[in-house]
């Protein structure tokens, strides 16, 4: 299993939403590029950035600190934040990112995500998908930045992207993310085993060493770790050792 450390990008600074609720940010480091070197250092090998602003405002994506991150960090680099357009992805791409992140577009449009599966390939393209459950306990997927119920269940999203040859798959649980209540462990246990094709990132919760071990049982292909790094949970050499 990857360790996915997290940065989360506003304004060139480092921070952290609990549920992606902008007006519950912590800010942890003005240095974005100090931090994934040290995460380097520690002997991570991925970063996994969120751009806040461009997630909010594509006039605004902070694409010369991507380019930086992926090319002076010495990390391979996963972003995205509210892409919406093809020139987005190459742009991203061609700043040296190895794979973009595609989140609320994927449910929306998914003939167009699609076609960027094709064009790029699947190791350039990431999905998105973050979840609520309903009153039955079914995952469903959430989009604009978790405002929006699209009424889809996360097993339909994915299966209707399999024949398109995806592969990389990034599934937050909404009400986990950012509060260090440990990952939902169930829920990617159910997903490897229902879609063994696909490699599963977790994101959401993680607090301990015991959650990555968890994670790690459950045949999560990685796993996203952002504030329990910054919170001193543990380290990140500890982490990749665990």
């Amino acid at each position: 299993m990857i360790i996915y450390p997290a940065i989360d990008v506003r304004g060139g600074r480092v921070v952290r939403l609990s549920e992606g609720k902008f007006d519950r940010e912590k800010s942890y480091s003005g240095d974005s590029l100090a931090v994934a070197k040290g995460f380097a250092l520690a002997g991570a090998t991925w970063l996994h950035v969120v751009d806040l602003d461009g997630a909010k405002d594509p006039a605004r994506r902070q694409t010369a600190l991507m380019e930086s991150l992926a090319r002076e960090s010495g990390l391979k680099v996963q972003t995205g934040g509210g892409i919406r357009d093809e020139a987005q992805i190459e742009a991203l791409l061609a700043a040296g990112a190895q794979r973009v992140i595609i989140g609320s577009l994927a449910a929306k449009q998914p003939e167009l995500v699609r076609r960027w599966l094709k064009k790029f390939g699947a190791e350039r393209i990431i999905l998105s998908p973050d979840v609520q459950f309903d009153a039955n306990g079914t995952p469903r997927v959430a989009a604009a930045g978790w405002q929006e119920d699209t009424g889809l269940a996360l097993d339909d999203f994915l299966n209707g992207y399999l024949a398109g040859g995806l592969v990389h798959v990034l599934c937050t649980d909404i009400n986990r993310d950012g509060k260090l209540t440990g990952p939902n462990t169930a829920l990617y246990t159910s997903l490897v085993k229902k879609f063994p094709s696909l490699q599963i990132q977790a994101s959401g919760g993680v607090s301990s060493l015991d959650d990555l071990s968890a994670l790690q049982a459950t045949g999560a292909a990685g796993a996203i770790v952002g504030r329990a790094l910054y919170e001193k949970k543990f380290t990140l050499r500890e982490a990749l050792a665990c």
